[in-house]
């Protein structure tokens, strides 16, 4: 029973199902975790140094809530070297999840409804509620692609923001140049706010990464550090669009997280400047490993992005099959915390390859069963 004292808005929440899986992990003495959403590598060294400097250089305090200049104004050269857009602005933010928060709180009224593209991130469901929203999902099963149609359809007069976010989580696809251009242009035709979730946006491995704000110059964009520099725990995110909106979320952000860490900041100020493509080129080789390894036995969708996979459960729902993956100590995660189907699973091969091999083995038992 619900406490008597708790918000009708936390209903809004349930994480129990990647909870579980986590908690296994903890638990387990040798599990094949192949459910984590964050890179296997570490923090790159000299990010790691810049940080430590800032600390022991006394950059302790509570940050400029909109960031501090060394970060903020860097971010700001790369993103109008990008789109030159007249009315674009930009802030730091505590983390890319921070940045959802905020960029919601900030558009989204009671009643109001956001478009989203089933599979979604789990995150994206739970703060259109929070904010009083309601998630109006379009479905991209089978192939995960964008059906232009399908959103003009989805569209009403309580329509207020589409969110997009490509590469995907859970499912790895990258949304083709023609799929942002229709979905920039709807969202223009029908001045809808449009939220490009960017994070995975470095993580493209067979054609280059495209975002909406080429196309619709109000797009509101959300990236950050934590995948693209393994620096999950760092809490540094940010946001650009339209200078209108990003003035209130940096309001709202002065009232609530405050500031994204202020060493954090030093230290992304570097990570910038960081060759990540090392890094990459071995994700697009895991990512190989993964789907070679099961591509004859599962119906499977060949991510270009991000580091998941999202099969089709070979038999029974896709709960059901994670239960029996689990009792194999391999931790994958039930699609339907993604998803309104119970259909698919998803599987990070955000791990070492000795992992993944031993993954794609238990994996190959469970299709044969």
């Amino acid at each position: 029973m619900p406490h008597r004292w708790l918000a009708q808005r936390t209903s809004c929440f349930d994480s129990s199902g990647i909870r579980r899986v986590f908690d296994l992990a903890s638990q387990m003495t040798d599990p094949i975790n192949l459910s984590i959403g964050q890179p296997d590598f570490d923090v790159p060294e000299r990010v790691q140094q810049a940080a430590i400097e800032a600390i022991r250089g006394g950059k302790n305090g509570y940050a400029l809530t909109q960031g501090m200049p060394v970060l903020r104004d860097k971010l700001l050269a790369r993103v109008a070297a990008e789109y030159d857009h007249a009315d674009r602005s930009l802030l730091v933010t505590s983390g890319t999840s921070g940045a959802l928060v905020l960029v919601l709180m900030t558009l989204v009224n009671p009643g109001d409804e956001v478009i989203i593209f089933d599979p979604y991130f789990v995150m994206y469901d739970a703060l259109v509620g929070l904010v009083g929203g309601r998630s109006v999902v379009v479905d991209t099963h089978p192939d995960f692609r964008i059906d232009p149609e399908r959103l003009r359809q989805a569209i009403t007069p309580r329509t207020k923001a589409i969110l997009l976010n490509s590469p995907s989580n859970p499912t790895g696809v990258v949304a083709t140049e023609a799929e942002i251009r229709a979905v920039a242009e709807i969202a223009a035709e029908h001045d809808i706010a449009l939220i490009s979730d960017e994070i995975y946006r470095l993580f493209c491995y067979d054609a280059p990464f495209v975002s909406p704000a080429r196309f619709n110059p109000q797009t509101l964009v959300i990236d950050g550090f934590s995948k693209t520099h393994a620096m999950t725990g760092w809490r540094v995110g940010f946001a650009h669009g339209p200078g209108a909106v990003i003035e209130e979320m940096t309001k709202l952000q002065q009232y609530t997280y405050v500031c994204a860490p202020q060493p954090a900041q030093w230290a992304a100020a570097v990570a910038i400047d960081v060759d990540m493509s090392g890094h990459i080129d071995a994700y697009r080789r895991k990512r190989d490993l993964l789907v070679g390894g099961i591509g004859d036995l599962y119906d499977v969708v060949t991510p270009s992005g991000a580091f998941y996979a999202f099969p089709r459960a070979p038999w029974g729902s896709g709960s059901e099959f994670v239960e029996a993956a689990i009792a194999r100590q391999l931790l994958i995660i039930p699609g339907n915390i993604f998803s309104r189907h119970d259909t698919h699973f998803r599987v990070s091969y955000a791990a070492a390859d000795e992992t993944i091999q031993r993954g794609v083995e238990v994996l190959r038992e469970l299709a044969k069963r």
